[in-house]
């Protein structure tokens, strides 16, 4: 199984970088036209005792979001993750709503659809579950902060 964190070198972000330590570590692939992530929980990240906290669940979508916009950008060109020009992108917006507490005892999956994209923008959906239930859904919009192939003055990146 390919995953798009395997495609981010350097990679240091607490929720997707291979490269962080301490991070989440999450792993995201496409099943069919949906971007599919499986997070096994650990004790540290509860809120209340049993429970996934609310903040960690904000990061699982977030990252998981910005490498399905990655991977969508790459899919749309007909070509592999990894490949030049490479694409970063970032968080524009997020709003998540949280439906039902969420174990933090099992594994939790989070699925996210492109609804919409251009080329500094992509538009998703993202549905988190536990144990099979919804818990959470969001919407958010991945910016296009980087591109490879674009000239940036002093890390100054075109939004």
């Amino acid at each position: 199984m390919e995953f798009f964190q395997d495609h981010m070198p350097g990679n240091i972000c607490f929720g997707c970088g291979a490269e962080n330590s301490e991070g989440l570590k999450i792993k995201s692939y496409w099943q069919g036209d949906e971007a599919c992530c499986e997070w096994l929980p650990q004790s540290k990240y509860q809120g209340w005792t049993g429970l996934l906290n609310g903040g960690i669940m904000a990061t699982l979508i977030d990252c998981h979001c910005m490498g399905t916009a990655i991977a969508h950008a790459y899919r749309a060109e007909d070509r592999s993750m990894g490949s030049e020009p490479e694409y970063r992108y970032a968080t524009g917006t997020m709003e998540i709503k949280y439906l039902k507490p969420t174990s933090s005892r099992i594994p939790v999956l989070l699925k996210a659809r492109v609804t919409a994209s251009t080329a500094k923008k992509t538009v998703m959906t993202c549905d988190f579950y536990s144990d099979g239930q919804k818990t959470a859904e969001a919407q958010v919009i991945a910016i296009k902060v980087y591109d490879s192939s674009q000239h940036y003055e002093n890390n100054q990146f075109d939004t």
